[in-house]
């Protein structure tokens, strides 16, 4: 009898049965993160989610996001550690969506790869699926393509999208920002998933390697760099909840740091100093500075120095939203106030003016760092 021919999609590189088998290893988590709106389970066309809670809404407004993870995935395939990549995914996407006051529905994700090696590509939709599940996302469903020659065998990216709803008067934005708002940090984790070609650069530049131990963080460069980025979707629902009307504007200090960050959600004529002395950056941003000879400041448009969410509230309900994030788990302190009128000219730096094409207010960072927590 002949041998049976090579299927010549394998022979060009591309293996169906290792994505199927992907598909296998990851369904329970994925699973894990449907409730009773999830209709038909994991693999289908499409994802199927029912949308009867929207008949409970005035007028309710979808709001969605897309995002990746950008360079931090190469630190997780130079150390074969792929179980947190998918957190840092939700963390950018859905961790968006509660900016406008919006409860998350469902996500889907798209990985592309060199090569499906199965394990992996379920290590990465688990962490997708843990941030789900600490999101109170679905995660609806996903694609996994498998592109040789266009990207190494071990090389892969990932991106998301989800959507969720806000009822058209809650919308947290600009046009309900005060003069005399309070303006609360959010702790972050780290450095979360933005400024990582310099964090690379840096580390590069220095011979070190990430498998290598790290004596100020008592782990290995990868593990202290992979630190998953915080989620704060659920602990801000709460606080809306908890503390209604208490919330006017919310920022996710991302990429540009944040000042711009917090200049998109300030209105126009307004102006906010950030008192950099109330905290003190975690010791990853400042050894990586020392490393790279830089001056914190000088990371101020690329690394969120320990601040990984903002949140502008009212003055006479700022304590009751700063202890409420607090007995959440996340460290929430006062770093300035919203003033209105012409921005100060003097010596203390210049204001970011808007970003990312909003005509915002204006911030800027003053003071020094304090030196210790």
């Amino acid at each position: 009898m002949a041998p049976s021919p090579q299927n010549p999609y394998t022979a060009a590189g591309v293996d169906t049965a290792a994505g199927d088998l992907a598909v296998e290893l990851m369904k329970s988590a994925v699973r894990r993160t449907h409730g009773p709106e999830v209709i038909g389970g994991v693999g289908g066309f499409a994802g199927l989610f029912d949308a009867s809670a929207l008949r409970a809404y005035t007028k309710p407004l979808l709001a969605t996001s897309t995002d990746g993870v950008g360079t931090k995935v190469a630190i997780a395939q130079t150390i074969d550690k792929h179980d947190t990549i998918g957190q840092d995914l939700v963390g950018m996407v859905v961790d968006d969506i509660v900016v406008v006051g919006a409860k998350p529905f469902f996500m889907t994700d798209y990985i592309a790869c060199g090569k499906v090696f199965p394990e992996r590509i379920a290590d990465i939709v688990r962490g997708i699926a843990t941030g789900c599940e600490l999101t109170g996302t679905a995660l609806l469903g996903g694609e996994t393509a498998e592109h040789p020659g266009l990207l190494g065998i071990n090389d892969y990216d990932v991106a998301g999208a989800a959507t969720g709803v806000v009822e058209a008067d809650h919308v947290l934005g600009a046009e309900r920002v005060e003069s005399g708002d309070v303006v609360l940090a959010l702790a972050s984790s780290g450095p979360h998933s933005n400024g990582y070609s310099l964090i690379r650069h840096i580390v590069s530049g220095n011979g070190i390697t990430y498998g290598a131990d790290a004596a100020d963080f008592g782990r290995t460069w990868g593990e202290e760099l992979l630190e998953p980025t915080r989620l704060y979707t659920l602990p801000l629902l709460r606080l809306l909840s908890q503390v209604p009307g208490a919330v006017h504007a919310l920022s996710h200090v991302t990429g540009g740091g944040i000042a711009a960050n917090l200049a998109r959600v300030l209105p126009v004529g307004t102006w906010v100093d950030v008192d950099r002395s109330t905290w003190s950056p975690p010791p990853v941003f400042r050894v990586l500075a020392d490393l790279g000879s830089l001056e914190l400041a000088q990371t101020e448009g690329t690394w969120n120095l320990g601040v990984g969410f903002v949140a502008v509230v009212s003055a006479d309900q700022a304590d009751a939203a700063a202890a409420a994030l607090n007995a959440d788990g996340i460290a929430t302190w006062q770093v300035g106030v919203v003033r209105t009128g012409p921005v100060p000219q003097d010596s203390h730096g210049d204001f970011e003016q808007g970003a990312k094409g909003v005509d915002g207010g204006a911030v800027r960072l003053v003071g020094a760092y304090a030196e210790t927590d």
